[in-house]
C-alpha cells in the first residue's frame, strides 16, 4: 500500500469517526455569567490542524509498520555462553 492510498484510507476513517460522534465545542462564560458553546472559526481551525497532524503521524506510523513487516527478521544470534558458577575458591583468585 503506497502513501497516497494509506492517506486516503486514514482520512476516510477519521471523517467517518468525526461524523459518527459529536465532537466537543468551544465553551466560554460571557461577561454576564452565561455559558455559551460555539463551534467558531478559531476552534474549527485548531480542530482541523490537530486532525491533520494526527493524519500525518498515523500515515508515517503505518508506513513504518508495513515496511518492518515486509523485511525479513534477522537470524537469531548464537546462544550466549552460560555463566560459570562462582564458588568460594574461584572468588579468591
Amino acid at each position: 500500500m503506497d502513501k497516497e492510498q494509506l492517506a486516503k484510507m486514514i482520512a476516510e476513517k477519521i471523517d467517518a469517526a468525526m461524523q459518527a460522534g459529536d465532537h466537543p465545542k468551544k465553551f466560554f462564560i460571557t461577561a454576564n455569567g452565561r455559558g455559551v458553546t460555539d463551534g467558531g472559526e478559531l476552534y474549527n481551525a485548531v480542530l482541523a490542524d490537530a486532525i491533520s497532524v494526527m493524519k500525518v503521524a498515523l500515515i508515517d506510523i503505518f508506513q513504518e509498520l508495513s515496511a518492518a513487516a515486509q523485511t525479513p527478521a534477522p537470524k537469531a544470534a548464537a546462544p550466549a555462553k552460560a555463566q560459570e558458577k562462582l564458588t568460594k575458591s574461584s572468588a579468591r583468585k
